[in-house]
C-alpha cells in the first residue's frame, strides 16, 4: 500500500473553507490541515480543532505573507527575495508572530509547515524559518512541504519547483527536517468535477509510483454562507473539490492508500 498525505491548505480564510475542512478529515478524506493564524477568525475556527481532529490529521502552520494583516502583494514578494532585499528581522519577527499565534490555540507545535502560495520556499524567507524553527524547537522539529512538482507537469508548477524547492529540501535535509518527497495537487482552479476526477486520479498514479511519501495539496469548501463567495476568487474550485473529496468515487481510489500525518 502506497503512502500519501493529503492536506487542505486554508484552514481558518473562512468559514466554508473550515467547515469543508472539518468534515473531510471527519471521514477521513484528509490527514492534514494548515492553519492561517493571522485570520481574523482563526480564534474561531480553532475550536473547530477538536482533540479527536488532531487524532486524524497533522495540523499544520500554513505560513502568510501575502493574504491577512501587512500583507506584500505575491509579485512585490517574490521580486523582494530574489533579489535579497526582504528584511531578515522583519521576516523573522512575522514568522515568530504565526507560530506564537498558533500554539496560543493548538497548545502545541505545528505538526508542519507549509506557506500561502508557497511563500515558505523563497529566498530569505526559508533561510529564516529554519533558523527559527531550529532555534525554537531545536529536537522536536515540525516537518516541512516541499513544494516539489513531478517535471512532466504544467508551467505553473514549475516556476513553484523553481522558487525555491532544492534550495529549501537542502536545507532542511542539512538540519535534520523531516519532507514530503513531491507536491501533487497543483492546477489552475478550473473546470468541472469530472475534470478534477481526471486530474486526481492522475496525481493518484503519480503518488503510487513515488520512492517516498507524496504531498497531495487540495483546497476544499463546504459553502456556509454567501459573503464567502463574494470574496474568494477560487470559491467555486473549491465546492467541486468538497464534492470529489467527498464522494464514494473518492472513498474507492484511496483504498489503495495509506494517509499518513507525516512523511516517513
Amino acid at each position: 500500500m502506497s503512502s500519501i498525505i493529503i492536506c487542505a491548505d486554508d484552514f481558518g480564510m473562512s468559514e466554508s473553507i473550515d467547515v469543508g475542512i472539518i468534515k473531510l478529515i471527519e471521514n477521513d478524506r484528509l490527514s492534514a490541515t494548515a492553519c492561517m493564524v493571522m485570520s481574523p477568525r482563526w480564534q474561531e475556527a480553532a475550536q473547530l480543532i477538536t482533540p479527536q481532529i488532531k487524532a486524524k490529521a497533522a495540523i499544520g502552520l500554513h505560513l502568510d505573507f501575502t493574504e491577512f494583516g501587512e500583507a506584500y502583494s505575491l509579485g512585490r514578494l517574490i521580486a523582494l527575495s530574489l533579489i535579497r532585499k526582504l528584511p531578515k528581522e522583519v521576516i523573522e519577527i512575522i514568522i515568530t508572530k504565526q507560530l506564537d499565534l498558533f500554539e496560543s490555540k493548538m497548545g502545541v507545535r505545528p505538526d508542519y509547515i507549509d506557506g500561502h502560495q508557497h511563500v515558505h520556499q523563497l529566498p530569505v524567507i526559508r533561510e529564516v524559518l529554519l533558523k527559527v524553527l531550529v532555534d525554537r524547537y531545536q529536537q522536536d522539529l515540525p516537518w516541512i512541504r516541499i513544494a516539489k512538482p513531478p517535471l512532466s507537469v504544467d508551467f505553473k508548477a514549475m516556476v513553484i519547483r523553481l522558487l525555491g524547492a532544492r534550495a529549501l529540501r537542502k536545507k532542511a535535509l542539512a538540519l535534520k527536517f523531516e519532507f514530503n518527497t513531491e507536491l501533487l495537487g497543483i492546477y489552475d482552479f478550473s473546470g468541472d468535477d469530472a475534470h478534477y476526477k481526471l486530474l486526481f486520479k492522475d496525481w493518484l498514479v503519480k503518488a503510487s509510483k513515488s520512492t517516498g511519501t507524496p504531498a497531495l495539496m487540495c483546497h476544499p469548501a463546504l459553502k456556509q454562507n454567501n459573503t464567502d463567495t463574494n470574496k474568494d476568487p477560487i470559491f467555486k474550485a473549491r465546492l467541486i473539490e468538497y464534492e470529489v473529496l467527498n464522494s464514494a468515487f473518492m472513498g474507492k481510489l484511496l483504498e489503495q492508500f495509506d494517509l499518513v500525518k507525516k512523511p516517513n
